[in-house]
C-alpha cells in the first residue's frame, strides 16, 4: 500500500509502470497526517493538500525496485510525504 500526497500521484503511477506493476486500485481525496513531521493533508482552507493510495499486489520479484523508486521520489520532496506499506498476500483470485 502507497499513500502519499496528491501531488505525486504522476510519479508514483510512473513508478508502477516502470516496474510493471499493473494491478492496482486507487483511492482519491484520502486524508491524513504524518508519524514525524510535515504537515496534515486534511482538504481544509487550513491544510488543503489531500493525500491519495494505491494498493497494489506485487510480485516479489517486483518489490525491491518498486520500493527504490518509491523512495527516490519521497526523497525528492520529503514534505509532501509519502510511505509504502508490505504485507502479505495469503491468497488472489
Amino acid at each position: 500500500m502507497i499513500v502519499y500526497n496528491q501531488a505525486h500521484n504522476a510519479l508514483v503511477q510512473g513508478a508502477l509502470d516502470k516496474c510493471d506493476v499493473r494491478g492496482f486500485t486507487k483511492w482519491n481525496d484520502v486524508e491524513g497526517r504524518g508519524t514525524k513531521d510535515g504537515e496534515p493533508h486534511y482538504g481544509t482552507h487550513a491544510w488543503p493538500s489531500k493525500n491519495m493510495a494505491t494498493l497494489a499486489v506485487v510480485e516479489d520479484s517486483k518489490l525491491q525496485e518498486l520500493l527504490a523508486e518509491l523512495k527516490k521520489i519521497n526523497d525528492s520532496a520529503q514534505k509532501q510525504g509519502l510511505r509504502a506499506f508490505v504485507w502479505e498476500a495469503e491468497s488472489v483470485i
